[in-house]
């Protein structure tokens, strides 16, 4: 993968935005149904939102500081030769696992900055391999980080700066087979490297899916979303993965852990595996997995619904979770998101798609009496067969109806959903032009979702105004996932950065605000992107100083000498 992907940005090397000559957007590649595509009104959202300005690009860095040499444990090097195993100090391998994708990682790559990176990187092709790796590393007092997709956001895969032993990246890319698929239990044991796309386009080739889609599958790894205790898009048919898991197999320090049968549900004691995902890396690496597979879906359909402000929307999907009857995906964008998504339309030859939309918006905004300002969209997927997804579109959109919700067509959700892959790439562009910006989630119960939305986003614009930052910044939110007893709620922030001396920091500031707000409100650390070093903070408050010693004691039990010492979590 290393060879086709960007190494200091989101993605594929050969996907991203720009603005051409005319100043209009373009996203690049073959890969994406966006790609090749112009996207005519990116650049005045863009402008407008942000106060930006195309003749404002971010200077080139000329001087980036060179990567430190690797501080090696010439024991351990001279015994992981005699295994066979493949391993590389080569500056370029070290950097592209020295981080993840949280904003001051990108950034600090982006100005040719680069702290303390793994000494080493080491590729074991199978379970035995990992075996004989943590064997070495404990019996040579190295420090381990294992390492999947690299999609992190919580910091996870930094180095410790206070590391002084030998760093070594642990990276389960080679471990990517589907050793045994059952059709009899519909079970699937699975290596933990594999990545999300080839595990779900091997699994449908023979007729099977996982349906866990979580928005990085692309690049997200089997073992990084069992040790971050990951969630896919379409839980509500597939579960999440704590739900998918049948059987899990881990290297520690103190030998392997896994369970002695495959039976689907157990009382024996607290449930092990509940203290292996979640782990985030911190006791071993998980190398394989047993999960439950389905037969791949024979219809999916989209759709959308408009509502004439976040309240109702809100409302609505309280309404469905409540009958339990969600499709396989439902999710409410607030006013700025459908505006935004708006903005992302690409240019179609036709005359009158873009005419037909024109009337559509119109309808809506004019007839119904809808705000343009304060309308907002759910985007909606549906999965199984063709009858009863019928059924059940009828059943979601007559409970729309009554929050006064109306069918918005399927082009609109296919494209929201289709959204979510290229949403990432963004990013990058905004560094171009002096914009910064991040996302992050919580899970609340229901009565605090509106609350906990617009305290959020009012936060965010308070903290930006006394940070300094000149023009009002982009906070908005989606409600992402519904659950009987709550949401998951997703906000995204990005700012013009022009006049500030240290962006980073204030940015950073910023989203420690907006994490305080978030749990003064009721909602959760997090919902699904784990803790990492970026949220170890409010740990004991979030599980009790009881619970951490628990989580602490586990810790001391499996690796008494932090041999997988990337210090996320405790």
């Amino acid at each position: 993968m290393q060879e086709i992907m960007k190494w200091n940005g989101w993605g594929y090397s050969d996907s991203r935005f720009f603005f051409n000559k005319k100043g209009q957007a373009e996203f690049t590649g073959k890969r994406y149904k966006l790609s090749g595509l112009i996207i005519p009104a990116l650049k005045d959202w863009f402008e407008s939102t942000f106060g930006a300005s195309l003749q404002h690009k971010t200077p080139p860095i000329l001087n980036s500081s060179a990567v430190h040499p690797p501080t090696l444990n010439e024991t351990f090097v001279e015994e992981l030769k005699s295994t066979g195993i493949p391993f590389s100090h080569d500056a370029e391998d070290r950097v592209f696992r020295a981080h993840g994708h949280c904003l001051h990682e990108i950034f600090a790559l982006r100005e040719g900055k680069f702290g303390r990176v793994p000494d080493m990187v080491i590729w074991p092709n199978c379970h035995n391999d990992v075996v004989k790796v943590v064997e070495l590393a404990s019996k040579h007092n190295v420090c381990l980080i294992p390492y999947g997709g690299g999609t992190s956001v919580s910091s996870a895969l930094e180095c410790p700066p206070e590391e002084t032993r030998s760093i070594v990246s642990l990276d389960t890319s080679q471990m990517n087979h589907i050793l045994w698929i059952d059709e009899k239990n519909l079970t699937a044991h699975v290596e933990a490297g594999i990545v999300g796309q080839d595990l779900e386009r091997l699994l449908n080739e023979s007729g099977y899916c996982t349906g866990h889609e979580p928005d990085s599958m692309e690049f997200s790894s089997l073992g990084g979303w069992v040790a971050t205790r990951a969630s896919g898009m379409k839980k509500n048919i597939y579960g999440n993965i704590e739900d998918l898991v049948v059987h899990i197999k881990m290297v520690t320090p103190r030998g392997v852990i896994e369970k002695s049968c495959q039976g689907p549900r157990m009382s024996t004691g607290p449930d092990i595996h509940h203290f292996i995902m979640g782990s985030e890396g911190t006791l071993g690496v998980v190398t394989e997995v047993t999960m439950k597979i389905r037969p791949m879906p024979e219809y999916q359909k989209y759709g959308s619904v408009v509502f004439p402000n976040f309240e109702q929307g809100v409302a609505c999907l309280r309404e469905v979770a409540r009958q339990r009857c969600a499709p396989a995906s439902i999710r409410l964008m607030d006013n700025e998101q459908f505006k935004f998504g708006h903005a992302l339309k690409p240019q179609v030859s036709s005359i009158f798609t873009s005419f037909l939309d024109g009337l559509k918006k119109f309808y809506i905004t004019k007839f119904k009496g809808f705000d343009p300002n304060r309308l907002c969209v759910a985007t909606l997927l549906f999965e199984g067969d063709r009858e009863r997804v019928l059924q059940h579109e009828k059943q979601v959109y007559d409970i729309a109806a009554k929050f006064g919700g109306l069918a918005a067509g399927e082009d609109n959700g296919q494209r929201g959903y289709m959204l979510t892959f290229v949403i990432a790439y963004l990013r990058d562009l905004g560094m171009d032009y002096y914009v910064i910006g991040e996302s992050f989630e919580t899970s609340v119960p229901w009565d605090r979702v509106l609350d906990i939305c617009q305290n959020v986003k009012e936060r965010i614009v308070r903290e930006c105004k006394d940070k300094g930052v000149q023009f009002p910044p982009l906070s908005t939110c989606r409600v992402t996932q519904t659950y009987d007893a709550g949401a998951c709620v997703y906000f995204y922030f990005a700012f013009n950065y022009r006049g500030l001396s240290d962006p980073v920091h204030v940015y950073e500031q910023v989203e420690h605000a907006a994490r305080e707000e978030i749990l003064a409100n009721g909602g959760s650390l997090s919902h699904h992107h784990g803790v990492g070093k970026l949220r170890k903070e409010w740990m004991r408050e979030t599980v009790s100083s009881v619970g951490l010693g628990m989580l602490k004691s586990v810790k001391d039990f499996v690796d008494p000498n932090n041999i997988f010492g990337n210090r996320n979590l405790l």
